[in-house]
């Protein structure tokens, strides 16, 4: 729709100057009929006292006259037509012009109203621009609004989120930092622990020095009363000595035959032992010249030549030593004494025995442990050993697998020792 109703006046200000034209209507009337329509709040009559005015200082043209123009000389003349009278041409222009001021007027209302409807249409369609702008402002503050909010929750989300990391990394820190004192902790009680047991260590090793002095204590006191036990036994032994030699002078007449008789066995015995001594010399300096072929050591010398036979004791009790030489020297015998199996053995390197009488159980070296080491050695392999003790029985394979050669149990009969000594050293014995 257009803004005015005015864009039609144009039009019918054509519309009557075309009917202006026409054969019959006069070019002032039209005009003015278009005057009159430019105004169309005059009344009829105005208008049409307007024409009558109009038309009394015009002339109009006769019945009979013609209007030639140059064109129209040339057609052929058109048939007559009757024109009306001014009168009939004043009423028809007055009745023309009031159809068309009615019509100007109801095309005015018609163009009113459109023009109306299309102000309402036009406030309807503002409504609906201004309700849509309104929609699209509430939807646009609604999405604003909603982006703000989601802008805010995406904010808040990462805030938790931030802040669990930042929890998660506080936790992995605590953890590491408890981890860390966990392991101080542990280093801490472990070098602790091993401060401890260096600690229990030294304690142990302090201990084991103390019970060894002790025990070093103990020996030397032990020693020392040996050593008091051995000079009053030395000096019950020269009393008793004294007293045999009393015995002896005091008996000297009384046993002359005696020790004529015994004299003579001695004398059959030396020479029995000469004899032997010989022999095992001959055979001492055999072996002597093997070993010294395979490189070995020199064999200890054996017992000069006229020598008796030699007896070693090796025993921890002097008494036990004391009482076993006066047997063995009573019957012949030269007797060499050892308070253990260590001195045996350096005894044994200097001067090989033909016999060897040893007790089980001595301080440094044993009887079992001495008499292993005698049979490992080329030298004294052949050696015999006696060995007393007060359980044979449970000793007999022990002493057998050392290389024992007569093990004899506490108490032992004098005699059959006596003869065991002789059979092992070769020596009859003079009854």
């Amino acid at each position: 729709m257009f803004e005015t109703w005015w864009w039609w006046l144009p039009l019918v200000a054509g519309a009557l100057w075309w009917l202006a034209g026409r054969p019959g209507w006069r070019r002032r009337g039209a005009t003015h009929a278009a005057r009159d329509l430019a105004a169309p709040k005059r009344t009829a009559q105005a208008h049409a006292a307007s024409e009558l005015a109009e038309a009394a200082e015009v002339r109009p043209l006769s019945r009979t006259e013609t209007v030639e123009s140059p064109a129209d000389a040339a057609l052929p003349a058109p048939p007559r037509v009757p024109v009306p009278s001014d009168r009939d041409v004043e009423i028809s222009a007055a009745a023309a012009a009031e159809a068309a001021l009615q019509e100007a007027q109801e095309s005015a209302r018609r163009e009113w109203a459109a023009r109306q409807a299309a102000e309402r249409e036009a406030a309807a369609q503002a409504a609906a621009r201004l309700a849509a702008e309104r929609e699209a402002a509430a939807r646009a503050e609604a999405e604003r609004r909603a982006a703000e909010a989601a802008a805010r929750a995406q904010a808040q989300r990462l805030a938790e989120e931030a802040q669990r990391r930042a929890a998660r990394l506080q936790a992995e820190r605590e953890q590491q930092a408890r981890a860390l004192a966990d392991a101080e902790r542990e280093e801490q009680a472990r070098a602790l622990a091993e401060a401890e047991r260096e600690e229990r260590a030294r304690a142990l090793v302090e201990a084991e020095r103390l019970a060894a002095e002790r025990k070093e204590a103990l020996r030397l006191e032990a020693e020392q009363r040996a050593r008091e036990q051995a000079e009053a036994q030395r000096a019950e032994e020269a009393r008793l000595r004294a007293e045999r030699i009393e015995a002896e002078r005091r008996a000297q007449a009384q046993a002359e035959a005696e020790r004529a008789r015994i004299e003579a066995a001695r004398a059959e015995a030396l020479r029995q032992a000469q004899a032997q001594a010989a022999h095992e010399r001959r055979e001492a300096e055999a072996a002597s010249a093997r070993a010294g072929r395979e490189g070995d050591q020199a064999t200890p010398p054996a017992a000069p030549s006229g020598a008796l036979p030699l007896v070693m004791v090796a025993d921890d009790s002097k008494v036990v030593r004391v009482k076993t030489s006066r047997l063995l020297a009573a019957r012949g015998f030269r007797v060499a004494l050892a308070e253990d199996g260590a001195q045996a053995l350096e005894m044994i390197g200097k001067e090989l025995p033909q016999v060897l009488v040893t007790d089980v159980e001595m301080p440094h070296l044993d009887g079992l442990d001495l008499t292993r080491r005698l049979r490992a050695d080329l030298r004294t392999a052949e050696l015999p050993v006696i060995m007393i003790t007060s359980a044979d029985d449970r000793l007999a394979d022990v002493a057998r697998e050392a290389g024992v050669t007569v093990l004899m149990g506490k108490p032992y009969g004098e005699q059959d020792f006596v003869a065991q000594v002789a059979r092992l050293a070769g020596v009859t014995l003079v009854a």
